[in-house]
């Protein structure tokens, strides 16, 4: 991992369109050099239902749905997957570069900060394992990879996607928590209902602000580097649209 300090977003919520510009921005300031390595947590507002970057089908029915007093924004990610309903849960970002590792591989060594900071508030998780159907499914948690996490009980918990610009990745992947009850448009999204776990009930119950302080934690002791906390300045803001992103 990179010896240079990382920088410590802290946790924003925006509207989908600007997470993921946002997110690709860091990258291209990482891998041009302009920013450290960096990690953040965020939620979003309104909730949104985002798409992978190559991902060219889903239903017409996405368009016209909404939130209870609210829309639902439909953006598309700058990384792979499928498409993933984000209300209640929590989302982080990642960037990094010279890992020395295959792409594949990159997962695994990316993974192991969410691994140990749910370890630690006693939330055992475990690799997916590829399944044949996935390519097929426009539901990004209908179905696991070896890139996502499990809870004890089998129900997926974390899915994660990655971006690469030369050697300079980005991983972000969405903590599928349901913070704040069961998202309300989970069945009108994906036509089934959210999958209930008393393994995701614990995790929940730890709450946003301590779940994102022991994977910060976390990301430190793995990687063996110093989080600096610094938000984004508004010249920085000012240098990222969010236009290619809102679909």
């Amino acid at each position: 991992m990179n010896p240079v300090p990382w920088r410590l977003i802290p946790p924003l919520a925006l509207s989908g369109a600007m997470q993921m510009a946002l997110d690709h921005w860091l990258l291209s300031q990482h891998r041009q050099g302009h920013q450290p390595p960096s990690l953040r947590f965020y939620t979003w507002d309104p909730p949104a239902l985002s798409l992978g970057y190559h991902q060219q089908r889903w239903p017409s029915t996405w368009r016209s749905l909404t939130a209870p007093g609210q829309s639902l924004d439909l953006v598309r990610r700058p990384s792979g997957g499928r498409a993933v309903l984000h209300q209640g849960d929590l989302t982080y970002g990642l960037v990094t570069s010279g890992l020395g590792v295959g792409r594949s591989a990159a997962y695994g060594h990316l993974c192991q900060f969410l691994i140990q900071g749910w370890a630690n508030l006693g939330i055992p998780l475990h690799y997916g394992q590829p399944h044949r159907d996935y390519g097929r499914n426009p539901h990004c948690f209908a179905t696991a990879t070896e890139a996502d996490l499990l809870l004890e009980d089998g129900t997926k918990f974390i899915g994660s996607a990655q971006l690469w610009q030369g050697d300079a990745v980005l991983q972000h992947g969405s903590l599928a928590l349901g913070l704040g009850g069961a998202p309300s448009l989970f069945r009108p999204v994906f036509g089934q209902p959210w999958p209930v776990s008393s393994c995701r009930d614990r995790a929940q119950a730890w709450g946003q602000d301590v779940i994102i302080a022991s994977l910060t934690t976390a990301a430190s002791q793995v990687f063996g580097i110093t989080l600096l906390p610094q938000p984004l300045t508004a010249t920085e803001w000012g240098a990222i649209d969010p236009g290619p992103w809102q679909l």
